[in-house]
């Protein structure tokens, strides 16, 4: 499934969680039942932004903070580092006594 069909089905299962709580909350509710229709609110208003964060980063760039620098995986050329001696361990054609 892509992530839109999951956000889709996600959507369709806090729907029907919704019209569940609105079916338990017919007479006067007590501090617990409007407590779980805050939680199915709130649920219900994060799938969306979910949602909509979703369809915006699938049409433009992934955000990178300003001076961002990505450092690849591949491994340094070996030949920047020819004038320099491993800090600790002397020069390479050298032994510790």
């Amino acid at each position: 499934m892509s992530l839109n069909d999951d956000l889709a089905a996600v959507q369709r299962c806090v729907d029907e969680l919704t019209r569940a709580v609105g079916r338990l909350t017919t007479d006067p509710a007590g501090p617990d039942l409007r407590r779980v229709r805050a939680d199915t609110d709130h649920l219900r208003e994060s799938v969306a932004l979910l949602r909509a964060t979703a369809t915006t980063q699938g049409r433009s760039r992934p955000h990178r903070p300003e001076g961002f620098v990505t450092i690849p995986d591949t491994p340094y050329d070996s030949s920047l580092w020819t004038d320099s001696d491993d800090e600790g361990l002397g020069a390479r054609d050298r032994h510790a006594p």
